[in-house]
């Protein structure tokens, strides 16, 4: 007969090794700081954080506040519905690196727009911190007028949905997502803080995956706009393997 010592016993250990499993299943990360003199975050202070941002899945939902063309308006994922999305994450503003992306992608934003694709900045800020930021000249590191939204995530919900919010440091990392017309996650672009983003890859990406939409073909690596691809089939893509042997023998 099991006596009630037994069953203890027995959920005690069940306890200890169930919290060690979650523990060996997070993966330590994002060491680093927003800038050289602040303080270091050692990488086994952060864990890799459970995310609803799988690829190829919808992606997952958010509204909040915004600052849009100078103005707080409300806004939400299902408002780019029919487009592509460029959702990117910053640690935090006024500091270094993150106005150099935000400015980055605010002055290409017609090349994003051509093709059909809106840009849109997310971090812990509040939305009045946004708006402050971007009423500070860029000449003393602010932004000035924006042409693309900064989003407000004050409760950290959008960035722990997105598994980018480091909870020790309060922020979160250099996340980019690649969200298409139909409200799918395409791509996951994650840096660590002290390097930034380029908006050329970026934009290659985008223009990656809405070419495979559109023919059914596959982009090799580093593909650019006006490049072979590949048919996805045992036989066809021999033309592609062909050709790029011929080219390499040439050279």
């Amino acid at each position: 007969m099991i006596t009630f010592g037994v069953i203890l016993s027995f959920l005690a250990l069940f306890s200890v090794e169930t919290h060690s499993f979650v523990e060996e299943s997070c993966h330590s990360y994002a060491g680093g700081s927003v800038y050289p003199q602040s303080s270091y975050v050692k990488s086994v202070d952060h864990k890799l954080q459970w995310t609803k941002a799988v690829i190829s899945k919808p992606a997952p939902e958010w509204e909040g506040t915004a600052v849009i063309n100078g103005e707080l308006k409300e806004l939400k994922l299902s408002d780019f519905k029919g487009k592509y999305l460029v959702f990117f994450f910053y640690p935090l503003d006024f500091t270094f690196v993150c106005p150099t992306e935000i400015l980055a992608f605010n002055d290409r934003i017609e090349e994003f727009r051509k093709l059909n694709t809106e840009v849109v900045g997310c971090s812990v800020d509040s939305h009045f911190t946004h708006l402050a930021w971007m009423n500070t000249p860029r000449k003393d590191g602010g932004l000035g007028p924006l042409k693309i939204p900064l989003l407000s995530d004050l409760t950290h919900k959008i960035a722990k949905d997105y598994g980018v919010y480091l909870e020790d440091a309060g922020h979160t990392l250099r996340g980019l997502f690649i969200i298409d017309h139909k409200g799918i996650l395409r791509q996951i672009t994650m840096n660590d803080l002290p390097v930034g983003r380029s908006v050329d890859e970026t934009l290659r990406l985008v223009q990656a995956f809405q070419y495979t939409d559109e023919h059914g073909e596959v982009c090799p690596a580093g593909w650019k706009p006006g490049q072979d691809t590949i048919i996805p089939d045992p036989e066809k893509k021999k033309e592609f393997f062909k050709k790029q042997d011929k080219t390499k023998k040439k050279h």
